[in-house]
C-alpha cells in the first residue's frame, strides 16, 4: 500500500526555559540555562540541590482550579502544552471528524509527585488506607492522553507510550504511522514529564546519575565537556499535531515541516547504561534513514540525546561518526539538554520541536556549557558550541535513549510539495 503523507502543523511547549513555544525559542537560540535551585521541597539533605524546574507556572491560568486538583503536574503540562498546540493547528471543529483524530502520549514515569504524596501520607498516619479517590487516576502514565481527547472529543486510537526517556520519540513515531498507515487523518502527540520531586531527585542521585555541581547549577548541564557529571533532571511537555497532507491543505492549514521518518532499536546490553560503541544508537539512526528513504548526506543536523553523562556523549558521538563517516563533520550537532535539563519521557517532544524550528527559522540552537574539550570525543564533530549558528537546515534528526537500551529517533524535514 502507498503511505500517506504527515505533516506538523501546531506546536505547544512548556518547558524550563520558556512557557509557550516563542518563549522556548527565544530561550534556546540565546543559549539561556533553565537550571536553578530546586523551590518545590527542602533539599538539605540531597546531594543535588537544583534542577530544571518550570517557571512562573499558574495552572489555574489555564485549568479550571476543581479539574486541575484531578490532574498530576505531568498531566497538567500536557493539556496545557496541547492547548497550545491545538490552537496553533487552528482546526474548525464545527467539521473535524473528530472520530479520525486521536492521541498518543508519552511519559517515562506519569504521576509520580502523587505516588509519592499518597504513600508518605499513608506512611505518616495509623495504618488505615485512607487515600484520595483521586489517587489511581492522578498517577496513571495514560491518564494525560484521557484528559487531552477529553477536553475535546477526540475518538480516534489514544494510548500512552512508556519507554524511559525515549517515550515521546517512541509517541511521536506511532502518532506518525498510525496517519500515514491510514488509521487517522489527525494526532495530537507529544510528551510530559514532572519528576523534580523527592522521589525523583532522591532516586536519580542514588544511581550517581545527576550532576552534583551545587555551586553552579546553570553551568551544571556540560554535554560533550570534559568536566560533565551528569545529567540536570528537567520537567514540562512538548505537544506536536500530526496531520496527513491532503487533509492539511484542504482545510488551508499552516505546515511547519513533514515527518520523514522513524527509527527504533534495543542495545540489549545494560538496564542504564549505554553500548560503549553506540551499537543500539548507531541502529536506530540506520533505521530511521531507511524508513524515510534518505542517505546520510542528507541530513543536515542532529539534536542529540547529548545528556551530559560521561558514558552516553561518548557512545553517542561514536555512533554519530559511524553512521555519517566524513559527513558528520559537515553537520551541525547540538544538544538542547545544556539548557532544558532532561526532560525525561518529554525530552523527545520538546526536541523534536527545536529541531523543527532550526528548520523553520535557519537557526541552529547551541550547546551551551562548554569550557574544555573531551579528548574521548573527535574535536572535528561540530557541536554548535555556546552559540548559534544561522545554516538552512531541510533534514534534521532527533534521538533520544531510554534506560533498558530502549532507542528512538525520529527524522523531520522541510516540506516541499
Amino acid at each position: 500500500m502507498e503511505l500517506r503523507r504527515v505533516v506538523v502543523t501546531g506546536l505547544g511547549a512548556l518547558t524550563p526555559i520558556g512557557n509557550n513555544i516563542q518563549e522556548y525559542w527565544d530561550g534556546l537560540i540565546n543559549g539561556k540555562p533553565g537550571a536553578a535551585p530546586i523551590t518545590y521541597f527542602d533539599t538539605t539533605h540531597f546531594k543535588t540541590k537544583f534542577a530544571c524546574e518550570v517557571k512562573n507556572f499558574n495552572v489555574e491560568d489555564f485549568i479550571e482550579r476543581k479539574e486541575a486538583r484531578k490532574m498530576d503536574r505531568y498531566a497538567q503540562y500536557a493539556v496545557v502544552s496541547s492547548e497550545e498546540a491545538v490552537k496553533d493547528a487552528n482546526f474548525d471543529f464545527e467539521t473535524l471528524d473528530k472520530d479520525r483524530v486521536g492521541v498518543i502520549w508519552g511519559s517515562g514515569i506519569g504521576g509520580l509527585e502523587t505516588f509519592q504524596q499518597e504513600v508518605m501520607e499513608f506512611a505518616a498516619g495509623n495504618g488505615t488506607p485512607k487515600f484520595n479517590p483521586f489517587f489511581i487516576p492522578k498517577m496513571i502514565a495514560d491518564i494525560a492522553g484521557g484528559h487531552i481527547s477529553i477536553k475535546y472529543g477526540f475518538r480516534g486510537p489514544n494510548f500512552t507510550t512508556v519507554s524511559a526517556c525515549a517515550s515521546s520519540t517512541n509517541a511521536l513515531i506511532d502518532a506518525f504511522n498510525y496517519i500515514r498507515l491510514g488509521h487517522a487523518d489527525v494526532m495530537v502527540t507529544g510528551g510530559s514529564e514532572a519528576a523534580v520531586t523527592i522521589a525523583g531527585m532522591g532516586g536519580f542521585n542514588a544511581m550517581h546519575a545527576l550532576s552534583t555541581r551545587n555551586d553552579d547549577p546553570a553551568t551544571a548541564s556540560r554535554p560533550m565537556d570534559k568536566d560533565r557529571d551528569g545529567f540536570v533532571l528537567g520537567e514540562g511537555a512538548g505537544a506536536l499535531i500530526l496531520e496527513e497532507l491532503d487533509h492539511a491543505i484542504a482545510r488551508g492549514a499552516k505546515i511547519y515541516c513533514e515527518v520523514g521518518g522513524g527509527g527504533m532499536s534495543a542495545d540489549a546490553h545494560h538496564i542504564t547504561a549505554p553500548h560503549p560503541e553506540g551499537f543500539g544508537a548507531r541502529n536506530v539512526m540506520f533505521s530511521c534513514l531507511r524508513d524515510a528513504g534518505l542517505k546520510p548526506e542528507d541530513v543536515d543536523g542532529v539534536n542529540m540525546h547529548g545528556t551530559s553523562t560521561p558514558l552516553g556523549d561518548i557512545a553517542e558521538s561514536k555512533a554519530i561518526e559511524a553512521v555519517f563517516g566524513e559527513h558528520a563533520y559537515t553537520m551541525n550537532l547540538n544538544s538542547t539538554k545544556s539548557m532544558t535539563g532532561h526532560l525525561l519521557g518529554a525530552a523527545g517532544a520538546i526536541e523534536t520541536i527545536a529541531s523543527i524550528l532550526s528548520i523553520k527559522y535557519g537557526i541552529v540552537p547551541p550547546t551551551i556549557n562548554h569550557f574544555t574539550d573531551d579528548e574521548n570525543i573527535n574535536p572535528r564533530l561540530n557541536f554548535t558550541f555556546n552559540k548559534a549558528q544561522k545554516r538552512e537546515m531541510k533534514v534534521v534528526m532527533s534521538n533520544t535513549f531510554g534506560f533498558g537500551g530502549h532507542n528512538a529517533c525520529v527524522l523531520v524535514k522541510k516540506f516541499e510539495q
